[in-house]
């Protein structure tokens, strides 16, 4: 079932591969991890991709996000260095801790 208005939800990979000395920094690599007509279903892909990243060892720095298809703007985002999630708090458009 798609959302009421017809939304649909992407969940992203960002990358920024470990430099080498010397190497000059990149744009990051995106990737898709697919597109939802939930968004818990694209909050739960995102969120065990991120959980799997941070259980191997790696230099990447990386991060996770869920936003409506088409748009810049994130309604849940995680990073690989840290262990806290995000979210769109839609009354304010900040994003906020979330509290488990």
């Amino acid at each position: 079932m798609v959302e009421e208005n017809g939304t649909r939800f992407e969940a992203v990979e960002f990358r920024e591969p470990a430099l080498r000395p010397g190497e000059r920094p990149t744009d990051p690599i995106e990737t898709s991890l697919g597109r939802f007509e939930q968004e818990a279903d694209a909050v739960k892909v995102a969120r065990a991709a991120w959980r799997g990243f941070r259980q191997n060892p790696n230099k990447d720095v990386a991060w996770w996000l869920v936003r409506v298809e088409g748009e810049d703007l994130a309604r849940w985002i995680a990073e690989s260095r840290s262990d806290v999630e995000r979210v769109l708090d839609l009354t304010t458009r900040q994003l906020i801790v979330l509290r488990k």
